[in-house]
């Protein structure tokens, strides 16, 4: 078995990475797969800020994405203008909303809150899932963080899995040198959009915070505008090449 056939093998290899061979033994190129990605957020806004550059950019290439919150929101603002908000967001980025129906400020990470949520990643059936880093200054966002890692660990690490950051310095702490960076400096407008969709929560500020992050992380990575992750060891494979993604 050459190198080709044992990343082939593992998974490594897929859509636009594979080369068939056509009866005339010429190379074909092989039409990329669609692939589904789930985004796991303790609350409708945090997939958005962390994430909505490179959610952008799946969906423009066909990819389908859910965004998993934890709760609903409500807690100045109520459940409906909450939901609503996302709702809005996710047609921004053509992505779907789900939640986790858990309470805001209320996170609980307990053998039946694992299985509930391991429930709703294996009935979406993800090849990739982005998740917050484990370490946060919001309960929420740790919850999931920690609700998340659970499902891919009892599912047997089924699909890949990565962190995002948020906010870094006031929610994010400790995020370590990033293994991948996404260039969204195309795609800006509309993650500005999605994040100021939920205009209860005060985007003036949050987004600007965000927005700096962004652009330290395309210095790091050359680009204008980035966002960062970290893949999670053990996972099966590196989704980016396989969704036509180039990541740094």
């Amino acid at each position: 078995m050459n190198r080709r056939e044992m990343m082939i093998g593992a998974g490594m290899l897929t859509g636009a990475s594979i080369l068939a061979e056509g009866r005339d033994s010429k190379p074909v190129a092989e039409a990329p797969r669609k692939l589904k990605f789930v985004v796991t957020g303790g609350h409708p806004g945090d997939p958005e800020y962390g994430c909505g550059g490179t959610i952008a950019r799946l969906t423009a290439l066909g990819h389908e994405v859910v965004l998993l919150y934890m709760n609903d929101g409500a807690w100045e603002t109520s459940a409906p203008v909450r939901i609503a908000e996302a709702k809005k967001a996710c047609e921004i980025l053509k992505a779907r909303p789900a939640y986790a129906n858990q309470i805001n400020g209320h996170a609980i990470v307990d053998n039946a809150h694992y299985e509930a949520f391991q429930k709703i990643i294996e009935t979406e059936n993800p090849d990739a899932v982005f998740t917050h880093w484990l370490i946060d200054n919001h309960p929420d966002h740790r919850g999931i963080a920690n609700l998340t890692l659970e499902s891919w660990k009892q599912l047997k690490h089924k699909f890949a899995m990565y962190y995002y950051e948020v906010s870094d310095g006031e929610d994010t702490m400790q995020f370590p040198a990033p293994t991948h960076f996404v260039d969204i400096t195309e795609v800006a407008d509309a993650k500005k959009a999605a994040c100021y969709a939920h205009a209860s929560q005060d985007p003036n500020r949050f987004y600007g915070v965000q927005d700096t992050v962004a652009s330290f992380r395309g210095l790091e990575s050359g680009y204008k505008r980035a966002e960062a992750y970290i893949w999670q060891i053990g996972s099966p494979y590196d989704i980016f090449p396989m969704a036509g993604l180039p990541a740094r």
